[in-house]
């Protein structure tokens, strides 16, 4: 294992030490737990947003805390989930009077203390509601036991921008709501990752081999088999999305075209150039393109491929909307 850390079990204590340390003006911790990571311009008023899963995967799921977007962040371990009582103190401390929307990936650990925090939460009269990412195609015919993955930047950005306008608890879970429901995703692997702790990678792939629909966290895909081109990525990925939530000719879509942490931006786009093309093919007509690092798995080489239905002229203006985290801004 080559890896830029101290020591194994200190990695996620370490990365948020810097973190806070680099943008100290935008966001925080709370209790003296690293693990309660919120936004340090609270705003009155308006709903909080509040998600949270292991570390490893940024920019998701912190990296979405700031303007426009989330408000705070449970941190767990490489690819752990955060505890209920981390939850529930960031809940608390960025609760700003119009309650408070749980938005996190469909795992089981996760929903568990999600769930506890939020009755904690309504011991104390504070309103919670919750909805889980669940983009992952070919993780599950049933769309309820759905991985959530990259897809779930749709719903933060829906969901955040109709927070900032000040909407209602309500109209903010009904946004996050608009978005799962009109995005799929689907990934592949080229290479594994190691997590610290472990020291060595926690799957094998063959020099020449991949693994189609892998979740991750190194869930199994569909099939492992031989190195495909771009194209034939690019086909068999939108395939499977437009089988699964079919786009008719005319309709508006963004896509979101997503490394897993070792992918070069320039393969991102070879690819993303493919997914245009198909789509283009279709009829269907791409309003935004979204390309780069949005849900990793540590240092995996890989990507996915987001395909959002455009609904209506709403959505539109929550994806345009500017935000600012330290890790991702949109002007």
């Amino acid at each position: 294992m080559k890896k830029i850390i101290n020591a194994p079990e200190a990695y996620t204590d370490d990365m948020l030490r810097g973190i806070y340390r680099a943008h100290g003006d935008k966001v925080k911790y709370v209790n003296d737990d690293l693990r309660c990571y919120c936004t340090a311009k609270k705003k009155d008023g308006k709903v909080a947003i509040i998600t949270g899963g292991g570390t490893g995967h940024l920019p998701l799921f912190l990296g979405y805390v700031g303007e426009n977007l989330l408000d705070g962040c449970g941190v767990g371990g490489v690819f752990q989930s955060p505890s209920s009582e981390q939850i529930y103190n960031v809940s608390k401390e960025v609760e700003a009077g119009a309650g408070i929307l749980y938005l996190y990936g469909n795992y089981t650990g996760d929903i568990m203390n999600f769930d506890m925090a939020a009755e904690m939460l309504e011991m104390d009269d504070i309103e919670v509601k919750s909805i889980v990412g669940a983009d992952d195609v070919i993780s599950n015919k049933d769309p309820a036991l759905r991985r959530g993955v990259a897809g779930i930047f749709f719903m933060y950005k829906c969901a955040g921008a109709k927070a900032a306008e000040m909407g209602s608890l309500d109209e903010v879970l009904k946004a996050a709501e608009k978005a799962k429901v009109n995005t799929r995703t689907v990934g592949f692997a080229l290479t594994p990752c190691i997590i610290p702790e472990i020291g060595h990678s926690n799957f094998t792939l063959e020099e020449n081999e991949m693994a189609f629909g892998m979740g991750i966290h190194g869930e199994p895909g569909v099939w492992n088999g031989p190195v495909k081109t771009a194209k034939e990525l690019a086909e068999e990925a939108v395939k499977e999305i437009l089988d699964d939530m079919p786009v008719a000719s005319g309709e508006e879509v963004a896509i979101l075209i997503n490394g897993l942490g070792a992918t070069s931006l320039e393969e991102l786009y070879i690819l993303s150039g493919n997914v245009s093309e198909i789509l283009d093919s279709k009829g269907i007509k791409i309003y935004r393109t979204f390309v780069g690092e949005y849900a990793t798995s540590m240092e995996m080489a890989g990507a996915s491929v987001s395909i959002c239905r455009i609904a209506d002229d709403e959505m539109k203006k929550w994806l345009d909307m500017p935000v600012d985290t330290p890790f991702y801004t949109q002007k």
